[in-house]
């Protein structure tokens, strides 16, 4: 079962999960199943779980995508963020908690609760920080995510990093920089931007929803937090250097905008996925260029 299968990493999970020769029960608010995963989704129902958990017993493992996921816009709603998000996952657990079948349930959080301020690459013992509303719902979810196993379910945290790919909706550095760009009236305008000279630990989604399929079928596992990351940062200024020369416009320059500048950047993140690769052999394997490359070529008509 996918939550939030309607969205940015439903779609790449779905179908990594299809092709894998898997049958998927995908769960979302919208009323129908997104028409270009509709023919590879066996079940689609209709829930807002933030309210109700729906009675679909027979999953074998559920990969909980569903939430609030951007950190920019939490400053806006903090409370919002920290409610939905926490009560999804009260929600689904609470369903199962009394329940004879317990499947294993992976919980999405990310690596955006890890403190900034400490040695690099952060592995799963790094220190947490509490950096942005959205940070304190993961962090939240993570400690239900204890609690839960506590009371006999079997539930695993994953810590994704960047996403980045493509099908990727405003909101986030790719498609914001892609969009900026495409509005520009002429190569000679500047793109605004907040602070590029931060780095982050980037990885394609294709990459990461290989993680959850693997570890939602691993027939045990020797942990229950992991890392999903790519082990090196780039720079805003490398991500839109790129971008422009997958779409062809080398010389447009930018210019700083105070208004997208978020109040607690960190300059550096770089994440440990070692665990995953000793685990169950897992690595990167699409390079940044080709990842920008094919987010491009998915925006065309």
């Amino acid at each position: 079962m996918v939550t939030g299968v309607n969205g940015f990493v439903g779609h790449h999970l779905a179908r990594e999960l299809t092709s894998s020769g898997l049958s998927v029960i995908g769960v979302g608010t919208d009323e129908t199943i997104a028409p270009d995963i509709a023919d590879i989704v066996n079940e689609y129902h209709q829930a807002d779980l933030s309210e109700h958990w729906p009675d679909i017993p027979h999953a074998r493992a559920i990969i909980h995508l569903a939430g609030l996921a951007a950190v920019g816009p939490s400053f806006d709603n903090p409370q919002k963020y920290i409610n939905l998000n926490s009560a999804m996952v009260t929600n689904l657990c609470e369903y199962y908690v009394n329940r004879e079948d317990k499947p294993r349930i992976i919980l999405v959080s990310s690596g955006a609760i890890y403190d900034g301020h400490q040695p690099m690459p952060i592995n799963e013992s790094g220190a947490i920080g509490l950096s942005s509303p959205y940070a304190i719902s993961k962090v939240l979810n993570e400690n239900q995510a204890t609690y839960y196993r506590q009371r006999g379910l079997d539930c695993v945290t994953v810590r994704p990093f960047n996403h980045i790919g493509p099908g990727q909706a405003p909101g986030f550095i790719l498609p914001d920089f892609y969009e900026r760009l495409s509005q520009l009236e002429d190569s000679s305008a500047a793109v605004p931007v907040g602070n590029i000279d931060t780095r982050r630990d980037y990885t394609d989604v294709r990459d990461i929803v290989r993680v959850y399929g693997k570890l939602a079928l691993a027939d045990s596992l020797q942990h229950t937090i992991y890392n999903v990351c790519s082990g090196a940062s780039v720079s805003g200024t490398e991500i839109l250097d790129k971008l422009k020369e997958a779409m062809d416009l080398p010389d447009v320059s930018f210019e700083i905008d105070p208004s997208l500048v978020r109040p607690t950047d960190i300059e550096n993140i770089v994440g440990d996925s070692s665990r995953l690769k000793e685990e169950i052999g897992w690595e990167p394997q699409i390079p940044l260029q080709q990842t920008i490359a094919d987010f491009v070529a998915n925006q065309q008509p």
